[in-house]
């Protein structure tokens, strides 16, 4: 049997791969963001809108999104 001193404790996660993942999410936020925003602003000029609907419903949907990938990513840890 073994004594429970011998276990290695938990290996600790490394502060740099945190900072890079939690980067690398920002950066991804921020394009996808870009994106949305940038497809329902120019689908919003095509249709000749008045008032900017699919800008609104793609940032939206890219926000929920993105919220939905943030908790998925952080509860791996």
């Amino acid at each position: 049997m073994e004594s429970p001193n011998s276990k290695k404790p938990p290996k600790k996660p490394d502060n740099n791969n945190l900072l890079f993942r939690y980067i690398g999410l920002a950066f991804q936020m921020m394009a996808t963001l870009g994106v949305a925003v940038f497809a329902g602003y120019k689908l919003d000029q095509w249709m000749g809108m008045p008032f900017p609907l699919f800008l609104i419903i793609f940032s939206l949907l890219a926000l929920a999104l993105l919220l939905w990938q943030i908790i998925k990513d952080t509860r791996r840890q």
